[in-house]
């Protein structure tokens, strides 16, 4: 079995993944600044004849985020590898999410307890 997964941030109407650069980052960090976005991650369990997916969705608020600590997050940890510019599980997640209503492991980026659900199902399915 193969599993496989991949998170995206999603804010009025449109998907906000890996930033292509720095400047890209700032700009996605200053939209969400102050607002509620979703991160959405599917993972997917692959057999040799049967695939399920199953997917999370968290709602995730942000404080309003000064130009400084978007620059200094930015040039100083490694945003350009995550959806929506940002790691919850870094320094910045601790203080920049007000809010998070859903599954805390989804937004970092495998929602373990629903992994662990669909690995359950699939085995008891398939196997």
């Amino acid at each position: 079995m193969v599993v496989t997964a991949d998170t995206i941030v999603w804010f009025k109407e449109r998907a906000l993944g890996k930033p292509i650069d720095q400047k890209n980052a700032i700009e996605m960090l200053k939209t969400l600044s102050g607002q509620t976005h979703q991160v959405f991650t599917s993972v997917c369990f692959t057999t040799a004849r049967h695939q399920y997916t199953i997917y999370e969705k968290t709602d995730v608020t942000f404080t309003e985020l000064s130009d400084p600590l978007i620059r200094s997050y930015v040039q100083q940890e490694q945003p350009l590898d995550k959806a929506g510019a940002y790691g919850i599980q870094d320094r910045f997640g601790a203080i920049a999410v007000s809010a998070i209503c859903g599954s805390y492991t989804n937004v970092v980026g495998l929602p373990c307890a629903q992994t662990y659900q669909g690995l359950e199902y699939v085995l008891k399915t398939y196997f």
